[in-house]
Formats: C-alpha cells, sequence, structure tokens
C-alpha cells in the first residue's frame, strides 16, 4: 500500500476585527482548486466537544488558568477527532485560529503564564504545528470599527483597546520567533489588497 502524503496545515490569525474570517471562503475556493480535499474548521471549536467550550470561554466569567484549560482542552479533542485525521489523509486543512491565538490573548492579552501555555501546547500538540500561519494585523482602532458595525461583542470584544494591543504584540512575538511560518498581512489595507497579499503568500508556499 503506498503511503498517503500528510496534508498541508494553514491558520488564520489576528485579533477580532481584523477580517480574517472574511477571507476564508475564498480562501477555501482557492485551494479547493489545488487539493483533492480542504478541511476550513475553527478554534475554538470544530468538535461537538469544542463547542461547548467554546461557548463557556466566550461567555462564562473565568480566570486565565481556567480559560487557558479549556482552550487547550477543545484544541485536544479538536485534534483528535478532526485535524490530525484530516493531514493524515492528505487533506488541507484551514483553520480560523490555532495555538498563536493563546499566546496572543491569554498570554499577551490576559498576562497569563507563557510557561504554562508553553507545556500545555507541548502535551496537546506533540509537535504538531501550522505549515503557514497568516497573521492579519489590524490596528486595534480598526478592528474595533468592523466589530462593532456586524455583531455583538462576546466577553474577550468587550476588552478595551490597550488589551487588544497587548494581543496584537503578543501576535508579534510569535511571529518573531517563528518567522518562517508566518506571514503578516497588512489588515488595514482595502479588502481587496488584503486578498492579494493573501494569494502572494499561498503562491508563495505552493505548489498546492
Amino acid at each position: 500500500m503506498i503511503a498517503t502524503a500528510r496534508g498541508r496545515f494553514i491558520t488564520l490569525e489576528g485579533i477580532d476585527g481584523a477580517g480574517k474570517s472574511s477571507h476564508l471562503q475564498a480562501l477555501q475556493a482557492w485551494l479547493g482548486a489545488r487539493s483533492a480535499e480542504v478541511l476550513v474548521t475553527r478554534e475554538p471549536g470544530g468538535t461537538p466537544l469544542a463547542e461547548r467550550l467554546r461557548e463557556l470561554v466566550l461567555h462564562a466569567g473565568m480566570d486565565p488558568l481556567t480559560e487557558a484549560l479549556l482552550v487547550f482542552a477543545a484544541r485536544r479533542d479538536h485534534l483528535q477527532q478532526v485535524i490530525n485525521p484530516a493531514l493524515a489523509r492528505g487533506a488541507c486543512v484551514l483553520c480560523d485560529r490555532f495555538t498563536d491565538a493563546s499566546f496572543a490573548y491569554q498570554g499577551a492579552g490576559r498576562g497569563f503564564d507563557l510557561g504554562v501555555l508553553g507545556a500545555l501546547e507541548t502535551w496537546v500538540q506533540q509537535g504538531l504545528q501550522p505549515d503557514l500561519t497568516l497573521w492579519f494585523d489590524a490596528a486595534p482602532p480598526t478592528a474595533a470599527a468592523r466589530r462593532a458595525a456586524v455583531r455583538s461583542p462576546d466577553r474577550f470584544e468587550t476588552q478595551d483597546e490597550a488589551f487588544f494591543q497587548r494581543v496584537s504584540t503578543g501576535y508579534a512575538q510569535r511571529a518573531g520567533a517563528d518567522p518562517s511560518r508566518f506571514v503578516r498581512i497588512d489588515a488595514d489595507l482595502p479588502r481587496e489588497q488584503v486578498w492579494q497579499q493573501v494569494q502572494a503568500a499561498l503562491e508563495s508556499r505552493g505548489p498546492w
């Protein structure tokens, strides 16, 4: 039996309102024209259990340790039930947020211990990292205006501008620590120009 090549794992990151989710459909179509299977998923979430934990994380009050543990519990189930099986069968997995969000939000945003987050990352992921991370980098005031225009806020989105500035700094630190994986997208630009950056990033990492 010929072994199936491992699929590609792409993640989208950025503060709430950066616009990353608005490009998911176009990304799925672009990859679908080049890959046999494209699986689109999200974090927290992606499985029935992880979606239940997502609701708690987004809407129930808790301390930063509880928040981090719930996020990584959801991630563990997501990896076991969805992401790892899809990669094993050669699918391209496109995920709206992954572990970089934990370091940005719980770590930089909440001020939670990065060493504990690193240990959780090691235990839960067992070495798995995305092949490519598209970081939609938008200024916090720009992102806030976009959020206000489209939805009611969850418990993260009600945080002040200083919180989102810390989260942005956390993303920048993650990108600086792993520059070969990250591609920064200037998400303050108009939608079409943002998509051009995304497409260029994908084309530079091909073939798909």
